[in-house]
């Protein structure tokens, strides 16, 4: 991405303001993780998103006049030699002019005053802010701090949510980000592949994750796009399984949902083999229910497709192809092997955050995620590709990563040649 993107995302978002609005963003604050040790400072992705910034204690001030006549403000850490020896440099405001397109930019320290100038001068009654919640039960962001600031403080300011302006524009990707998620897709693949042709009886899960995070750091050093899920064996029967302590026995599936990053733009796929390379009879039957209905659903998915179907066709033909497999006694007992639903957004976040559409439409990028889980049996995969919404019809995204039975052996007897 380069700064006429972001100029560009931010341009779009002025234009969908109030006249006499004034907007407020952060990048975030870390999150103490013990004594003297924070977690990996992670920017709230809208704020990247329109800036390309990602320092933490960011913020972005923007003001619409009567007119419709837009002033931007960045505000970033000062600098601060003992501080950057400790924690790293901090971004410098050339540098943030260069990468974001804001050529207004001040330090941390002015930003309350500039918001006390504004929300006092008559000139302005809204106040955009990003108040995103996944739960209610989430630690409060800066923005919902400041929120509880300005009720008392400014009360005659009313308040929007930003948020349900940059969830409409992250919906639809742009060519940049598309070639992002191409170059990340690739990545991907590289790491799967690796892992298929090191896989074999007796290999913990850790061992699969070392394989994926070597591939991966040969391309950067921004690691996976999201704590990656590697399991083996009866682990795959938790979702969200990311203690990588298990062993591959013989007759095991492992079961891999990761993904690489690249300028920002992320990517999720999932799939499942056999950790000796060949698939039983029973594994083969469920694997290709779930690839006889991931092929369906690439066919079927084209502009104009109500968005709700996409899960629930995944479910129906999915169900049917598992009554004929005799994996299931009838279609309406699906929710016993399917635990999950079947596409979400992906772009900006791994499960990106964007308004909803009615129905799918062009530039769209969303997961065609089918999970089996069959406890009684010992198996539990899921198969999830990545699809791109054409003018026509749609394009499998992760195409490249084995996805049949017959390639996904053939990558596994190519074997593994040691990391040197």
């Amino acid at each position: 991405m380069d700064r006429e993107f972001y100029r560009g995302n931010r341009e779009r978002l002025y234009g969908m303001m109030k006249p006499g609005s004034v907007l407020a963003l952060f990048s975030g604050v870390e999150v103490r993780k013990t004594n003297d040790e924070f977690y990996p400072f992670y920017a709230h992705r809208s704020f990247v998103y329109l800036t390309g910034l990602e320092g933490r204690e960011l913020a972005l001030l923007a003001w619409k006049d009567g007119g419709g006549a837009v002033t931007e403000k960045l505000f970033l850490l000062p600098p601060d030699l003992m501080a950057e020896r400790w924690t790293g440099r901090r971004v410098k405001p050339d540098e943030a002019m260069a990468i974001s397109g804001v050529e207004n930019v001040g330090f941390a320290a002015e930003f309350e005053g500039e918001l006390h100038r504004l929300a006092t001068s008559g000139r302005f009654e809204n106040l955009y802010l990003d108040l995103y919640r996944a739960a209610p039960s989430d630690r409060d962001a800066p923005a919902h701090r400041l929120l509880r600031r300005v009720r008392s403080d400014y009360p005659f300011l009313r308040v929007e949510n930003a948020d349900a302006l940059i969830r409409r524009l992250r919906l639809v990707k742009q060519p940049c980000e598309l070639a992002a998620m191409r170059q990340a897709e690739a990545i991907t693949t590289e790491g799967i592949k690796a892992m298929m042709r090191a896989s074999r009886p007796g290999m913990y899960e850790y061992q699969y994750k070392a394989v994926w995070d070597y591939v991966l750091g040969q391309y950067g050093p921004q690691g996976p796009a999201f704590p990656s899920i590697i399991s083996a064996g009866r682990n795959n029967f938790c979702i969200h399984y990311n203690a990588y302590t298990g062993q591959a026995l013989d007759g095991d599936m492992v079961l891999n949902d990761v993904g690489a990053w690249h300028d920002h733009l992320m990517t999720d796929v999932s799939r499942g083999w056999p950790c000796n390379g060949r698939y039983t009879e029973r594994q083969r039957r469920l694997f290709n229910c779930a690839l006889d209905t991931s092929n369906h659903m690439f066919d079927l998915i084209k502009p104009g497709m109500p968005m709700a179907e996409v899960d629930r066709e995944i479910r129906r033909f999915c169900a049917e192809r598992l009554v004929e497999a005799g994996a299931l006694d009838d279609v309406k007992n699906v929710s016993r092997l399917m635990w999950h639903g079947g596409a979400h957004h992906v772009g900006f976040d791994v499960h990106d955050v964007v308004a909803t559409p009615e129905v799918v439409g062009p530039n769209m990028v969303f997961c065609v995620d089918v999970g089996i889980y069959h406890e009684e049996w010992g198996i539990g995969f899921r198969l999830e590709d990545n699809c791109l919404v054409t003018e026509t019809g749609c394009e499998n995204l992760s195409a490249a990563t084995p996805r049949t039975v017959e390639a996904i052996e053939d990558e596994m007897r190519k074997g593994f040649v040691a990391f040197s």
